[in-house]
């Protein structure tokens, strides 16, 4: 009789289980430059905290982590992904919180 290994299949479901609870959309309330605070859902993307944001009549915002404390933004405004120009790093003061200190931008998410 062969010998049935769990041990593969075990992690495979862990690591789709682990999947899924990052890609869920949670409730939170959010902060852009340009729109203020508002309720919002956050999804995060990866295990690096890449993460999207939207609302109803607000534009997605979606930070892609680079390296650990610096991500790459995209705006979507319903129709296309825009790249904003320059880096994100996540503020020291409020880990919620990503700056551009090149265009003074901050998006952030509680």
């Amino acid at each position: 009789m062969a010998k049935v290994r769990y041990g593969t299949c075990g992690l495979l479901a862990a690591a789709l289980l682990g999947w899924a609870a990052i890609a869920e959309a949670k409730p939170a309330r959010c902060f852009s430059s340009d729109d203020g605070t508002y309720a919002c859902d956050f999804k995060g993307l990866d295990r690096q905290g890449s993460f999207e944001i939207k609302a109803r009549g607000k534009p997605t915002y979606t930070l892609w982590v680079d390296t650990p404390g610096v991500a790459s933004g995209f705006v979507n405004f319903g129709d296309r992904n825009i790249s904003l120009p320059g880096q994100y790093v996540r503020e020291t003061q409020d880990s919620a919180c990503w700056s551009n200190s090149e265009t003074g931008a901050r998006v952030c998410a509680w």
